[in-house]
């Protein structure tokens, strides 16, 4: 199918200094948990998005010195040259696709806690950042910056791109974002110094043009040079001499880089969920660089459309159309778009559980695509599969593990049969989706089914509940139960443990709300599953007109959702609309009348007159239809295997689930030698799987 012409301005080769991108997609720097003790892993998840046609990709931030170190958050470095090796293990496998490579020159200032390195923070004035989330929170105080440190730090960025250079990188970035250092030296707010480096606007940018000369003179300007800056702040601060402080920064920068990379300053409207921001929401704050300078702009949004991202074009907003999740849930995008194949492409829905892995220490994940981080580990493919299918696989279950399950099975060539009870597909995502804010997921679902329905070999059965015997009469060489988990009325124990049951009238479940169950307010929400189910259930019968009382175990509503950088809109979403958070309780009893709490350190007792309590907590897998089947003579029947997977196997997240399937659907009757993971260790291999890396399976 031809590309739609509409589109050709986002394959339009474009100068960035002195290199060229191919074309208008630009994977920007994002983390994916792979550092330079997973060299192997992280040039595989590089190279895929270069494979699949973005022309310029990223790795993520990378300290530049011992002082910037940002453990036990995953961390990159180009501390020296042991370093140049494992980054030219991304560049070469990118280059190989065609695309540039840049590498993000990271400080992180007062914001990085040195654990390891135990070096003194550094920052300009010795203000430190506060943080509140205990996973960043520490006593360590930084050190006030004198000329020497400053020296120091522009050498340091100098040396570290020389070593880019080394390593193969095409462009550096002078990373003055996010909190980091060069940002703090913008920001009043961290710089009260008094010397040329502080007070007006044109002092407190002296030392990001400094970084900018650096980097572009150690590499004798070979190499572009991309100045990333946060603009959030400095966009709603006065300015005497121009529109607002933003405008005066960049007009100050305007002739010094050779790219500007354009972002918020939080994490929380960088990188805005789904559920509380559109497509292309950064437009308001970043729209007017473009007036200012006439270097190329790149900037992100979540941008999915490929109308969406034609239009930032052609209105003059970006040059460049960044993307981190939108490149993670389908690194083949533009290769998509390229083909006139728009409607295949594996959309991100904005769930953050990508941003979540980076919190979590771990490599990179994602609801949409399962393969992010097993290209290497696990020769995973998003779009190549090996044909090696031969035989029927029935499977049971809709969902989103069936789904993926399904889908995987007819692409390695198997006749694959989804059968599900209800009428639409989906499971839990048919409920959930109608939930305040995150009707975007259904994505998870619609890209299944519109692959599925596509594929000759696989068969689609709506309305087709089955009990064990429908299933050895089915007559399927392979049969995969995924009939997903339920949520249980266990309350809380002040051990942190579920254990007990809420016996009174009128208590409910959200599976009694996916069925229809309408609670008699006022009602209490009673969360310690901690994500994002307990918040938007509040919000569903708020909206219905219901009297809510939010209570949690936790210090702070949907606790979990710090890592997916939904908390502070979630908090924000419960006050608009008047809902009562009750943090650090839990429930000890319910009588439809009378509601009782206890603090949960303390034990003090409280009581709220509430008519109906909904309980979020405790999620039960299993499925009696594979325990009946365990019992049976599966041999008699010609059932060679049978799996059990997604929620049924073990309750989890949507990404959990959807990985659970795929990985189902890619070992099934493949011997266990040829499934085994490999792992990557800087100085080497271990034994591993007898195939070569990026073999699809």
């Amino acid at each position: 199918m031809p590309r739609d012409p509409r589109h050709d301005i986002l394959f339009q080769p474009l100068a960035i200094g002195p290199v060229t991108a191919p074309n208008r997609f630009f994977q920007v720097p994002h983390a994916s948990g792979m550092t330079n003790a997973a060299p192997r892993v992280r040039a595989a998840f590089r190279a895929m998005k270069a494979e699949g046609g973005w022309g310029v990709v990223s790795t993520g931030a990378t300290s530049v010195d011992p002082s910037s170190d940002d453990s036990p958050f995953p961390c990159a470095t180009l501390w020296d040259d042991a370093d140049i090796r494992a980054h030219a293990l991304m560049t070469e496998a990118v280059h190989a696709h065609g695309a540039l490579a840049a590498v993000e020159l990271w400080h992180g200032g007062a914001a990085a806690m040195n654990r390891t390195t135990r070096a003194a923070p550094l920052s300009p004035s010795g203000v430190p950042w506060m943080a509140t989330h205990v996973g960043f929170i520490s006593a360590q105080r930084p050190k006030v910056m004198d000329a020497d440190d400053i020296r120091d730090l522009i050498r340091w960025h100098a040396e570290a791109a020389v070593r880019a250079e080394q390593a193969g990188f095409d462009i550096l970035y002078v990373y003055a974002g996010m909190g980091y250092l060069p940002y703090q030296f913008l920001m009043t707010d961290y710089n009260r110094r008094s010397d040329a480096y502080g007070g007006p606007v044109a002092n407190r940018v002296r030392l990001v043009a400094q970084l900018i000369d650096a980097v572009r003179e150690a590499t004798h300007g070979r190499c572009a040079v991309a100045l990333r800056i946060s603009l959030q702040e400095l966009r709603a601060r006065p300015s005497d001499i121009a529109p607002s402080e933003a405008h005066e920064v960049i007009g100050h920068l305007k002739d010094a880089p050779d790219l500007f990379d354009v972002k918020m300053d939080y994490s929380a409207f960088d990188c805005a969920p789904s559920r509380f921001a559109p497509e292309g929401s950064h437009e308001a704050v970043i729209d007017f660089v473009k007036t200012v300078t006439d270097r190329p702009v790149v900037g992100v949004g979540r941008f999915t459309s490929p109308d969406t991202m034609a239009g930032q074009i052609r209105r003059g907003v970006l040059d460049l159309i960044g993307a981190a999740r939108p490149s993670i849930a389908d690194p083949f995008l533009p290769a998509k778009i390229d083909a006139g194949q728009s409607a295949d492409i594996r959309e991100c829905i904005g769930c953050n559980i990508c941003i979540s892995s980076w919190h979590d220490g771990v490599w990179v994940r994602c609801t949409q695509n399962p393969t992010a981080g097993e290209e290497w580990r696990r020769g995973w493919h998003p779009e190549k599969t090996a044909r090696d299918g031969d035989g029927q696989v029935l499977v049971v279950g809709g969902g989103p593990a069936g789904l993926e399950a399904a889908l995987v099975l007819g692409r390695r060539g198997f006749q694959v049969a989804l059968a599900e009870r209800r009428r639409r597909f989906g499971g839990r995502l048919l409920f959930e989706t109608g939930l305040p804010g995150l009707s975007e997921w259904l994505r998870v679902a619609d890209y299944r089914l519109g692959q599925l329905r596509r594929m000759d070999n696989v068969a689609l059965y709506p309305e087709s509940g089955m009990d064990a015997q429908d299933v050895l009469d089915f007559g399927a060489a392979h049969v995969v139960v995924a009939t997903g988990a339920r949520w249980t009325d266990a309350l809380c124990e002040a051990n942190e443990l579920p254990g007990g049951r809420a016996t009174g009238p009128r208590v409910y479940t959200p599976d009694d709300l996916a069925a229809g169950a309408e609670p008699e307010g006022p009602v209490a929400v009673f969360d310690f599953d901690n994500y994002y189910m307990g918040s938007a259930v509040a919000e569903a019968l708020a909206a219905r007109g219901r009297s809510v009382h939010y209570i949690t175990t936790a210090g702070s509503a949907s606790a979990w959702s710090f890592m997916t950088n939904e908390q502070p809109q979630i908090h924000q979403a419960l006050a608009r609309r008047g809902i009562a958070l009750h943090t650090l309780q839990r429930v000890t009893g319910f009588d439809g009348e009378t509601l009782e709490m206890a603090q949960f350190f303390t034990g003090e007792p409280r009581q709220l007159a509430v008519r109906s309590l909904v309980i979020v907590g405790l999620r039960a897998g299993g499925s009696a239809l594979h325990q009946a089947l365990l019992a049976a003579d599966l041999d008699s029947a010609g059932i060679a295997s049978l799996h059990l997977t997604g929620d049924a196997l073990a309750p989890g997240a949507l990404v959990h689930a959807v990985w659970q399937g795929s990985r189902t659907a890619r070992e099934l009757a493949l011997p266990a030698a040829a499934t085994r993971p490999r792992r990557d260790l800087p100085g080497g291999d271990l034994p591993g799987p007898d195939r070569p890396a990026g073999a699809p399976r």
